[in-house]
């Protein structure tokens, strides 16, 4: 009963994310699954919900997410033949737009780092004792 009452909040929050999803459409189209995580999310933050209440299930559904990708690979081979038209496209996007996060990534880390290590300087040298 505990695992039925599981998927009923995992399923629940799915069904509330493709009815916003529909709902938002005309507006701006966000996958159903992508609001409903955002919502699930929300009400683990907010503890509508107890972590308790999808743990099981929510662990054993990423344990077995692969399962959840056959779907999708299986459209690929079956447009293969669209594909092998445009692979080079395909491998110079990968390549350019996979260069660009990684040194976006890179300059926004050591941004951060170096404003938390200015900020940590400024908050040890106001503690500093200056009474000799």
């Amino acid at each position: 009963m505990r695992i039925i009452k599981q998927l009923f909040w995992i399923f629940l929050f799915a069904l509330l994310g493709e009815i916003v999803s529909t709902a938002i459409a005309e507006i701006v189209a966000i996958p159903g699954s992508v609001i409903g995580m955002v919502l699930l999310f929300f009400a683990l933050h907010f503890k509508w919900i107890k972590m308790e209440q999808v743990d099981e299930v929510g662990t054993w559904l990423t344990d077995n997410m692969a399962i959840f990708f056959v779907p999708a690979g299986v459209g690929l081979m079956t447009n293969f033949d669209v594909l092998g038209q445009v692979w080079v496209q395909l491998l110079v996007i990968m390549l350019v737009t996979t260069t660009i996060m990684m040194a976006f990534v890179g300059k926004l880390v050591q941004f951060v780092k170096q404003r938390a290590e200015r900020k940590n300087d400024g908050a040890v040298s106001e503690g500093m004792d200056t009474h000799v």
